[in-house]
């Protein structure tokens, strides 16, 4: 069984997260996320910056694939908070530009290559799954 709320850390640095047990997955704390990829004093408007950016540039609205989380805050009490699933929270990671972000950009260009190979050649899917079990 997972815990309801637990820490995680990334590089001795705490990122909050909360299973969520109706949906079966992990919630994570975006602002935690963003402090700790771009070692911003401020994560909070790095984050507000980084929403209005991508959207000017992009034109995807980023507050649409998160929402509002109670996590207990550095002051110890429950603060409403942005959270994100796994998936979203790796399409907002390759919006930031910096360079410890840039290991899980080039991760998840190698699993969406080796996915294109697989889409073209189902047979390799079956071999990496193989070798993933091994």
């Amino acid at each position: 069984m997972k815990s309801d709320n637990a820490i995680k850390l990334f590089e001795n640095r705490q990122v909050r997260s909360h299973w969520d047990e109706k949906e079966e997955q992990w919630y994570f704390s975006i602002i935690d996320v963003v402090e700790v990829l771009t070692n911003s004093s401020n994560p909070r408007d790095y984050w507000f910056k980084m929403k209005v950016r991508v959207k000017t540039e992009v034109g995807l609205e980023l507050s649409t694939i998160c929402r509002q989380m109670k996590m207990k805050a550095t002051d110890e009490k429950m603060r409403e908070t942005n959270v994100t699933d796994v998936k979203s929270l790796l399409r907002i990671i390759q919006s930031i530009p910096s360079p410890k972000a840039e290991p899980f950009k080039q991760w998840l260009a190698k699993v969406a290559y080796e996915r294109m190979q697989e889409i073209a050649d189902p047979s390799q899917g079956i071999d990496r799954a193989r070798e993933n079990w091994q």
